[in-house]
């Protein structure tokens, strides 16, 4: 199913955008190039190199390059939607999260900032200006969905719920051992929240996983393979559709979601 997103801001607390920064631009683009069909326009540029992910002219994602003497972890980030990135971040501050970069004028685009929530994952606000963000859905190569991986959903869940107005829903009938909240916004779910207790990855820390469409998801994880990236969770059943998790050649890692028909977030 193709859903181009009309040209419209994003309702505040909606995931609007997935953008990754890294250490070689070009040998990145060419990565996800080849993997999703990716095609590129530059900029805005107030922060360094930075392109636009492009499918059939719609923006989808972005990938900038961190400074030669930045050594942070390479990670794609969810942005969210808002109206007031400043009142925002506010809020993110009173509520124990904290706002690391921001918010900052992306040029004409929008306004930014970097924020962690009060266990360190981190995520963006955006707050609209010339550029709404992702403008296209429910193809491959698509961002199509967002989860939390962290220790447990209790103060986090109410940490999102305080922030962007989300209501939190819990999944009793999956059972006691199974710690997953459903963000929703007007009766529509738009992210979600995975308690994983101490299988919690060491080496990443509380974080959030974007999740890209594809067609076949066992030939992308062989594919990925291929272009220089490398399998963390080999292709397995869920109950939105077969995943498989997997890192690029920087180590960002991803879940690419084959969607079953007519399921497709």
């Amino acid at each position: 199913m193709t859903e181009a997103v009309e040209p419209t801001r994003r309702p505040p607390g909606t995931p609007c955008w997935a953008s990754l920064m890294v250490h070689g631009l070009g040998s990145t683009e060419a990565f996800y190039g080849d993997l999703f069909g990716w095609e590129y326009v530059p900029g805005p540029e107030p922060f360094g190199p930075y392109v636009r992910a492009l499918l059939g002219g719609q923006e989808v994602a972005g990938i900038g390059e961190m400074p030669p003497d930045r050594h942070l972890p390479v990670a794609w980030t969810t942005y969210f939607a808002t109206d007031d990135a400043d009142a925002t971040a506010e809020t993110i501050r009173s509520c124990g999260g904290t706002v690391a970069v921001g918010p900052l004028d992306a040029g004409s685009a929008g306004r930014v900032a970097i924020c962690s929530d009060p266990l360190g994952a981190i995520f963006g606000l955006w707050q609209a200006g010339d550029h709404i963000r992702t403008q296209l859905s429910g193809v491959p190569g698509t961002p199509v969905w967002n989860e939390l991986v962290t220790q447990d959903t209790s103060t986090v869940g109410k940490f999102y719920e305080h922030v962007f107005g989300h209501e939190a829903r819990s999944h009793d009938a999956a059972g006691a051992d199974f710690d997953y909240l459903t963000l929703v916004l007007d009766d529509r779910p738009v992210a979600a929240v995975h308690g994983v207790g101490r299988s919690l990855p060491h080496d990443r820390g509380p974080h959030w996983m974007t999740y890209f469409e594809v067609a076949d998801a066992d030939a992308a994880a062989v594919q990925v393979q291929l272009l220089g990236g490398r399998i963390v969770q080999p292709p397995r059943e869920a109950l939105t559709g077969r995943l498989v998790t997997v890192a690029d050649p920087e180590g960002a890692v991803l879940t690419l979601l084959q969607s079953r028909p007519g399921d497709v977030v």
